[in-house]
């Protein structure tokens, strides 16, 4: 359970810090407040409750995988074109002169690309659930971003992702906390 609830601790951790990075102008200031604090509490819910199912006992079902299907060499080729594919897009767009909003909906784009590409990896089509999320977030936002809407695209691309992520993890650990109360 462990290997696997990294994961989605890592998952929920970068949607927690997509909605802080990002829940800025033009939304109204204390609407980017609400949605960062109730990014934090997601996330630290999420903690006590994988804490709770932890102290239980309980795995989910097929959470036996052994570690090197789960972080092996296809998983390390996935994490790296990520990197690379991040790094050289966003000089890309940054040479290219797009706006610097186009940025979060790279990342996004690529970030949900990375998740529908371990689907595969870790075969686990829940996976696949934020990865499309996010991958169309993303091009959402890059379409966005040749537009007057540029300003809404750290929102769409950003905040929206975030929540993406946090609500994959929320299902993720509360699945593995109901099966550690089932008889």
């Amino acid at each position: 359970m462990l290997q696997r609830m990294s994961g989605v601790f890592i998952g929920a951790l970068f949607g927690t810090v997509f909605v802080i990075a990002n829940a800025h102008d033009p939304l109204n200031p204390t609407i980017g407040v609400a949605l960062r604090v109730l990014a934090v509490l997601t996330f630290g819910g999420l903690l006590a409750l994988a804490l709770r199912a932890g102290r239980r006992g309980g795995a989910p079902v097929g959470a036996q995988a052994s570690q090197e299907s789960w972080y092996g060499g296809k998983f390390g080729f996935v994490v790296a074109a990520e990197v690379v594919l991040m790094i050289g897009g966003n000089l890309a767009l940054r040479g290219a002169g797009a706006p610097a909003e186009t940025a979060v909906a790279w990342i996004a784009l690529i970030v949900g690309l990375h998740f529908l590409a371990l689907t595969a990896v870790w075969k686990r089509r829940s996976i696949a659930v934020p990865g499309t999320a996010l991958t169309a977030l993303g091009v959402i936002g890059l379409g966005m971003a040749a537009t007057s809407a540029v300003a809404w695209v750290p929102f769409v691309s950003g905040v929206l992702s975030g929540v993406a992520l946090l609500g994959g993890s929320t299902y993720a650990v509360t699945h593995a906390y109901r099966a550690t109360v089932r008889p």
